[in-house]
């Protein structure tokens, strides 16, 4: 089916809705460009009708799900993709044998693919973010980096020094500084330049 189609009809209203018809959807899930407004003519000659063009709006879902499922066989893996809606964006489960290609170093590749669907996802229509997985990977970082900010900052409480920790992308350094944020003892900064920018944790 088609998800462009252009009619014509004696009004605007009536020239819409037979394009909605024809392509079996609802005025929410479309976009409608008035071609031409009708004319009555004088005493009826040259009487023109309405022409509008009704284009079907792209579900970002399945644009997602083709991009990601494409990238997947670029790189060798089987994907299948599983949504949630969230409350200010769209959770993507990415799941499928060898998601450490995936994943990459340090979810390297992960935070590429996220970036690029989210690019590819709104080109057009309304911004929806969505938030890429696999196997648990955000969670199991999360608890990774959180262990090491209160180990490290131990550390620095136990031997009286400041200490950088390895360069982190903007989301990784975030959840760093999130974890230390109430401690009474430590306090972080985030130092040098991207990409190589670090966060350090310094005594109070």
């Amino acid at each position: 089916m088609s998800n462009m189609i252009e009619k014509s009809a004696k009004t605007v209203e009536e020239a819409v809705n037979e394009a909605l018809a024809e392509l079996n959807v609802t005025k929410d899930n479309v976009e409608i460009e008035v071609l031409e407004e009708p004319t009555k003519g004088l005493l009826g000659i040259g009487a023109k009708p309405a022409l509008v063009r009704v284009t079907v709006k792209e579900n970002k879902k399945d644009i997602v799900n083709n991009f990601l499922t494409t990238m997947g066989s670029c790189l060798g893996v089987n994907v299948t993709t599983a949504f949630e809606e969230k409350e200010d964006s769209i959770g993507v489960n990415l799941s499928g044998e060898n998601m450490g290609i995936i994943i990459g170093h340090k979810g390297e590749t992960l935070d590429a693919l996220q970036l690029l669907t989210n690019v590819i996802a709104n080109k057009t229509g309304d911004y929806k973010r969505f938030e890429l997985d696999a196997q648990n990977y955000r969670e199991k970082r999360k608890e990774t980096l959180t262990a090491l900010a209160q180990k490290k900052a131990k550390d620095v409480i136990k031997y009286g020094r400041n200490i950088t920790l390895e360069p982190m992308n903007p989301y990784e350094r975030m959840l760093i500084h999130t974890a230390l944020q109430n401690d009474e003892k430590v306090t972080t900064i985030s130092v040098g330049s991207e990409p190589y920018r670090k966060v350090m944790i310094k005594k109070k």
